[in-house]
């Protein structure tokens, strides 16, 4: 049921939105596998290197906090078809790039671009449905949006091995002319009420409110601590896998399916579980979780790690403590000034991928050849989540 109007707007069918949002994440991890590739072949340094994944994520999490004020200025598919042209040609000119540098500029560009699917998307939703129908469509969206990551280095293994780490962005390039054709003939403007003007004072209190509440903070932090296991994971296991381990990109994106497993289960979990065992407990079950995996994993980097197994594997508990926490930590989020929820929702993603840039540059800054930057960020990251979860929610669990 439509929102507004006398205006009966043709709505796009859901594997559309699917498909433009998962635009941005799939491009961000597709690459991943191929870094020590890419190192070697623009003749750069891993820690340079690594800022192709650093920035990119920066640019994603500002992009976040930008995109939805333009679409509700401007309307939401002019800014739709303008991300994904900016994907397209960003894209192309990754697997153009002849040094570092452009790469590192094409994927700040890239990452801008792809956000605009995943921001205008949701608003698509919003503006075409009732809101219990629409947290419903944009949940599934927001499944994918977490699948795609975590998926897409399994494809881009196989592509680097056989193709080169060239390939993997004329892949995304392709995605992104598949995307531009999508929108541009199936959907139709949903913004008939766009707002005058952009009053950043008012979305600037907005953000102020929010850092006062200490609580939103504990929830968000969690969350992003959280989150920042994995991106330090994925900063670090490509060159431990093709460098240390001397095996092929394509065995990391085989095994990386254990830790998309992981994730997944514990999604499935968190949904089955939460309204059952209620946001803190199910907190504590995925503290307990994130230690085991944890603890498994410093035992194997103490004893020696030898085969893929040994780090994918606890990896995957890790992941599915990630999938336990994430989804019971936004809604809480959301939930301390729900009169705000757009803007909560914008804070919350941008603090958690912030936080995941912040993670791989650190892991890339002290890259040494061995696991130790990695893991020594892994754990930070736990132990720092666990203390959020633990300390700052205790006092009022929802």
């Amino acid at each position: 049921m439509l929102k507004s109007a006398p205006l009966q707007i043709k709505k796009p069918h859901i594997a559309i939105l699917i498909f433009l949002s998962a635009l941005s994440p799939v491009a961000m991890n597709i690459f991943i596998p191929s870094m020590p590739n890419l190192t070697e072949s623009l003749n750069t340094q891993h820690n340079i290197a690594q800022l192709t994944l650093t920035f990119y994520l920066i640019a994603f999490a500002i992009a976040q906090l930008i995109h939805g004020p333009l679409s509700d200025r401007f309307g939401r598919r002019p800014i739709l078809i303008a991300g994904v042209i900016i994907f397209i040609i960003a894209s192309l000119g990754c697997a153009f790039a002849y040094n570092i540098e452009q790469l590192i500029i094409g994927r700040i560009f890239q990452a801008a671009g792809g956000c605009a699917g995943i921001v205008t998307t949701r608003a698509i939703v919003r503006d075409l449905y009732e809101r219990d129908k629409a947290a419903s469509l944009i949940g599934y969206m927001t499944m994918i949006m977490a699948l795609a990551p975590l998926m897409s280095p399994t494809i881009g293994g196989f592509i680097d091995q056989y193709s080169g780490w060239r390939t993997s962005f004329y892949f995304v390039a392709i995605m992104g002319i598949i995307a531009y054709i999508l929108a541009f003939k199936f959907l139709h403007e949903t913004n008939h009420q766009p707002i005058d003007s952009i009053n950043v004072r008012e979305i600037a209190t907005k953000y102020f409110t929010l850092l006062k509440e200490k609580q939103y903070i504990g929830f968000v932090c969690g969350m992003a601590f959280s989150s920042s296991v994995f991106f330090s994971f994925i900063a670090g296991a490509p060159f431990l896998v093709t460098k240390i381990l001397n095996l092929e990109p394509s065995v990391y994106g085989f095994y990386f399916v254990m830790v998309s497993f992981g994730y997944m289960v514990g999604n499935f979990l968190s949904g089955k579980l939460t309204t059952r065992l209620g946001s803190y407990k199910m907190f504590m079950l995925s503290n307990l979780v994130l230690i085991i995996g944890m603890a498994i994993l410093l035992v194997a980097a103490y004893v020696g790690i030898s085969q893929p197994v040994y780090i994918f594997a606890p990896m995957a508990i890790v992941a599915c403590a990630n999938g336990l926490a994430i989804p019971s930590a936004m809604a809480s989020a959301l939930s301390v000034r729900p009169e705000i929820a757009g803007t909560a929702s914008g804070l919350a993603g941008f603090t958690q991928i912030a936080l995941g840039a912040f993670a791989t540059f650190i892991v890339g800054y002290f890259h040494n050849g061995t696991t130790t930057p990695m893991i020594t960020s892994m754990v930070v990251g736990g132990v720092l989540s666990i203390f959020c979860f633990v300390i700052l929610e205790k006092k009022d669990s929802v």
